[in-house]
């Protein structure tokens, strides 16, 4: 409920817990290589660790026949890298080579590219559709993840507002303990039965592959979600007694330890469990976690308390909840922003990155919350002010008589339960102020209000838990533009392109191996604004010679998983040639750029 903090924490703060897919670094061999005798091993180095499959690797021959390969590795033990071993006596051609592999967040990321041995293939295969994201199995396992994160806030955040608000009468909160609970048990069951087939991008009904089943959860994300569900039967038939037998402190000890015990699951699944400062990283991560579900759930809570209480909750319980949000604020703006500095890595992604587009639009969402934050601030202040005044006329008493006179002590009947300080509410109304019911009722307005506002801002957040956070793409865009520069023997040059729309301009890096009549390959990559790798519907590429009339010539190129190419441009005379290169950013938008491109013998 409180204010300036949050725009901070949501201006440099990342989900929670906050998305990073590993990206691949580099490749041995290299992406569109071309080597003169046959690799041992294929070796992939990614942005993070990642976990393997039975079939994370797939090989394709020049003749598209698939390659047997041995059983995929880390490489020297590096949990960042993948490598399988490739047989002997490869013939000469192009390879393709189809990836698959789960980053440290649990995702599962996957990709191709192609390597030549001897010389390259006259027509290469295009890289096959392997390892296809089943929409179904996604769309499943998304919507578990989403119910899961919200239902660990409803459970904790309503057992933290029960503890530490202390509200007189905790009936409305049983149905909220109970449906966190439920709903977080049956999500964290269908998340492990859906792990497999979402791994392997396989349909809902491989989940009753035994043995697909078995693989996935010896892996860490299989492990965490073993363990989660552990802990909430555990809850159930243990601490739920216990707290019922034990006083307060009891309580209190009991859900802290099980609060952390299953922000703990998150955490050693996610992205912080890997890459730099692990130990700090997850610490982060939990605490974050923690924040959120003490703020949001605690929120809800308050809303069930205000609307269903039998009882109104006095203002000191309001007021402890204010305090409580306020704390989890300072927790959230810390750890947020330590988040971002590590997926972030620069103010400009904010604008110029899907990841900090992300982040800016749930800003966006985070102004009206805060307006209503303000609200419930404001009608909290009336309320307590309210209350006290009221304490201050029932308790107020003729003056003594007498030089040793002593004023009265206030009966038990004038005392209010949570002390003299703050007496029940439901006295009198002093002149001037507006009545208690008229302050509850536009508090409860303006919770529900930050409640309906918060579960949008939930929505927005899981969404980043899906996309590359912009330190690993600009890495990982980096790194491809070094391995398209560096083919032996091309020739590289960039063709900047603007469409004139959002987001429709950037560069084209194009390599003509070798770049001298006769035939050709050509490789292009088409890169954003902020030089980060981008995915476009279409790129065509023609060469004229004017002086010859020869042309438009069609290079062919195609799509191959991330860049365009072809091996077989064939130009048959030197001079200078116009190169046409045609980029379409979206389906009605294209811009044309021309190039000169001198070819030599």
């Amino acid at each position: 409920m409180l204010l300036g903090a949050v725009l901070l924490l949501l201006l440099l703060g990342s989900a929670a817990p906050a998305s990073a897919h590993a990206a691949l670094r580099d490749s041995d061999p290299g992406d569109g290589s071309v080597v003169g005798s046959a690799p041992r091993h294929i070796t992939l180095t990614f942005t993070e660790s990642v976990g393997l499959l039975d079939d994370s690797f797939r090989v394709y021959s020049p003749d598209n026949r698939r390659v047997r390969l041995g059983e995929p590795r880390h490489a020297d033990g590096a949990s960042d890298t993948a490598r399988a071993a490739l047989p002997g006596g490869l013939a000469d051609g192009t390879y393709t080579v189809a990836w698959r592999v789960v980053s440290a967040d649990s995702h599962p990321v996957s990709g191709a590219f192609t390597f030549s041995v001897g010389k390259p293939s006259p027509h290469p295969p295009a890289a096959p559709a392997d390892h296809p994201e089943n929409p179904v199995t996604r769309s499943l396992y998304d919507t578990g993840r989403y119910l899961a994160y919200i239902a660990a806030a409803l459970l904790i955040g309503a057992a933290a507002f029960a503890g530490l608000c202390r509200p007189p009468d905790t009936a409305p909160l049983r149905p909220a303990l109970l449906t966190g609970w439920w709903t977080l048990l049956t999500a964290t069951a269908a998340l492990l039965v859906l792990r497999a087939p979402y791994e392997n991008g396989t349909p809902p009904s491989a989940a009753l592959d035994p043995a697909a089943f078995s693989g996935a959860l010896t892996g860490r994300p299989g492990l965490a979600l073993l363990t989660r569900l552990a802990l909430l039967l555990l809850a159930a038939a243990v601490l739920v007694p216990l707290a019922r037998r034990g006083g307060p402190r009891t309580r209190l000890a009991a859900g802290a330890a099980f609060s952390v015990a299953l922000a703990m699951t998150w955490a050693a699944a996610e992205h912080a469990s890997a890459g730099i400062q692990v130990p700090v990283a997850m610490t982060s991560s939990v605490l974050h976690l923690l924040a959120t579900a003490c703020w949001l759930g605690g929120l809800t809570a308050l809303l069930l308390t205000l609307y269903r209480a039998r009882t109104p909750p006095p203002p000191t319980t309001v007021a402890r909840f204010s305090r409580l949000a306020f704390a989890s604020v300072t927790v959230l703006v810390v750890t947020g922003t330590y988040q971002s500095w590590r997926g972030l890595g620069s103010w400009a992604a904010l604008t110029d990155s899907s990841y900090g587009r992300t982040l800016t639009v749930k800003l966006a969402a985070t102004l009206f919350l805060l307006l209503a934050a303000g609200l419930s601030r404001r009608w909290t202040a009336l309320l307590v002010s309210g209350a006290r005044a009221q304490a201050a006329v029932e308790t107020r008493v003729p003056e003594p008589v007498g030089a040793f006179g002593a004023p009265p002590r206030p009966g038990p009947a004038e005392t209010s339960p949570d002390g003299p300080d703050t007496p029940s509410p439901d006295g009198p109304d002093t002149p001037g102020t507006p009545p208690p019911g008229h302050d509850r009722r536009a508090l409860r307005r303006s919770v529900l209000a930050e409640v309906a506002v918060a579960v949008v801002v939930l929505l927005i957040t899981t969404v980043l838990t899906g996309t590359l956070p912009a330190r690993a793409e600009a890495e990982a865009a980096g790194a491809s533009r070094r391995q398209v520069a560096g083919l032996p023997g091309a020739e590289a040059f960039t063709v900047p392109y603007d469409a004139g729309t959002p987001g429709g301009r950037g560069t084209v890096q194009i390599t003509m191996d070798p770049g001298r009549v006769g035939e050709n390959g050509l490789q292009a990559v088409v890169f954003g604004p902020t030089g980060a790798l981008t995915f476009v519907p279409e790129v065509r590429i023609s060469f004229s010679l004017a002086a010859e009339d020869i042309g438009p010539l069609d290079a062919g190129v195609t799509d191959r998983g991330g860049y365009w190419a072809t091996s077989d441009l064939a130009l048959p005379l030197e001079g200078t040639w116009t190169m046409r290169l045609t980029v379409r950013v979206s389906e009605v938008d294209q811009v044309t750029e021309t190039r000169q491109v001198r070819i030599t013998r």
